[in-house]
């Protein structure tokens, strides 16, 4: 079956129609239209018979003329009287099988005697051929007089009326699904975190304006809710900041013991959290769409790596132009790559096309992370002992930040075994 609904609704509207009609015609090919050659063909074949009748009353070869000339202008039969000659072989007609059927069936009822009957040869004439005792008995009569033959107007009518009501139906539900599939790309727009179409708004069926209507003001609260958490955030970071500022400036006026070096590893410990803070307050900032190079964002973290002494190689099997946020999206990149890095010798990158998914792989020989912990992880503020952290030593926030990212454009991060026995993230968004 179609899964969308423009085509399921056609299917609503055709199925039962075709249905209909099926049966309609069903009904009137076996009673009406065989009632009707049933009676023509009746009514043939008894002028056929009293055509033999007046033959045999009247045998004399001069009376052949006035019976042929009489069935010709009253009876509309053209009739030839033949030498006794055999009957050709039995003729049927897959085509006009309810005729050669019916016909047949009169002619045993009514005249009783040998005969051959040809509904195939000609296109517009039924030929009859009555064996008599000495003589053989030749009628032409016309097919429209023993076939209703004209019953193909009926079903051309039907068909025709039946497609001029779908086309108009066709034109109607178009109209009807346009304002849902608006919604469901507004919704797709949102879901990726670009904005609305400009053209927008609640249109269509009433169920169709309230569900529109239900969206935008939805939209608008998340818009709202974001705003304010961002605000509340930059405020706070802001604030620590000036806090953290006077904690230095005294701490340069201590004399150097163990309890100063232990303050300002506090004081940098405290540094990194509100860096973790800005960072999630930047991305939820609503940053537009634009036009990411892979290729060069991935060449930048290979010269990192090699810097670091360690091995990144990356592959970009797809366009390297995508269309994503792009700060949001190299920091959520930068942060797995990082990650990788951190815990592992060597790791590898691989951009791909999976449908309609846009999918990036970071995979490492690091120790891993247990498979029980893979979604705690991505909690805010989780910080694994263990076992390795995206923000080992810091607030916690990295994986949040990069799931929160992939998830603003519409997809999400799955964490795995790697293949070269570590942590492997794959990214998928889609494309």
């Amino acid at each position: 079956m179609p899964k969308g609904l423009y085509a399921r609704s056609l299917i609503i509207i055709i199925a039962p129609m075709v249905l209909m009609q099926s049966v309609v015609v069903y009904l009137f090919m076996e009673r009406h239209w065989q009632l009707v050659t049933q009676r023509l063909s009746t009514a043939v074949v008894q002028d056929i018979a009293a055509t033999i009748d007046l033959i045999e009353a009247f045998p004399q070869p001069e009376n052949f003329a006035l019976i042929q000339r009489i069935a010709n202008d009253r009876l509309e039969l053209s009739v030839k009287i033949l030498p006794p000659t055999p009957l050709p072989a039995p003729r049927r007609s897959d085509i006009f099988n309810i005729l050669d059927g019916i016909l047949s069936d009169e002619i045993r009822d009514q005249i009783g005697r040998p005969f051959w009957i040809d509904t195939a040869s000609e296109s517009k004439v039924v030929e009859v051929r009555i064996q008599l005792p000495d003589r053989v008995l030749q009628v032409f009569a016309r097919r429209n007089s023993a076939y209703a033959s004209n019953t193909h107007i009926f079903i051309v009518w039907m068909v025709a009326s039946s497609l001029v009501l779908l086309l108009i139906a066709i034109l109607f539900l178009r109209n009807q699904i346009r304002p849902i599939q608006a919604l469901a790309a507004a919704a797709d727009s949102f879901g990726r975190g670009q904005a609305a179409p400009t053209d927008f708004r609640p249109s269509g069926a009433s169920e169709v304006r309230r569900a529109s209507l239900a969206f935008i003001q939805m939209r608008d609260r998340i818009e709202r809710q974001i705003e304010q958490r961002t605000q509340m955030l930059n405020g706070v970071s802001h604030d620590l900041r000036t806090i953290l500022t006077r904690f230095r400036l005294q701490l340069e006026f201590m004399e150097d013991s163990e309890d100063k070096r232990e303050l300002q590893r506090d004081v940098e410990e405290m540094q990194r959290m509100l860096e973790g803070y800005l960072a999630f307050a930047r991305d939820e900032q609503g940053e537009d769409v634009g036009e990411l190079d892979l290729e060069h964002m991935l060449a930048r973290l290979e010269a990192d790596a090699e810097r670091k002494g360690k091995s990144l190689t990356s592959e970009v099997e797809i366009d390297p132009l995508i269309a994503v946020r792009p700060d949001s999206f190299t920091r959520l990149v930068t942060n797995l790559v990082s990650n990788a890095l951190r815990h592992g010798q060597h790791v590898a990158v691989l951009a791909r096309r999976e449908g309609r998914w846009l999918t990036i792989t970071v995979e490492d020989d690091g120790p891993g992370i247990p498979a029980d912990k893979r979604e705690e992880v991505f909690k805010p503020f989780v910080r694994l002992d263990t076992a390795r952290n995206i923000d080992a030593g810091g607030t916690g926030l990295g994986l949040s930040i990069a799931r929160d990212v992939a998830r603003s454009h519409g997809g999400d991060i799955l964490l795995s075994d790697s293949a070269m026995g570590g942590l492997r993230a794959l990214v998928r968004i889609p494309a």
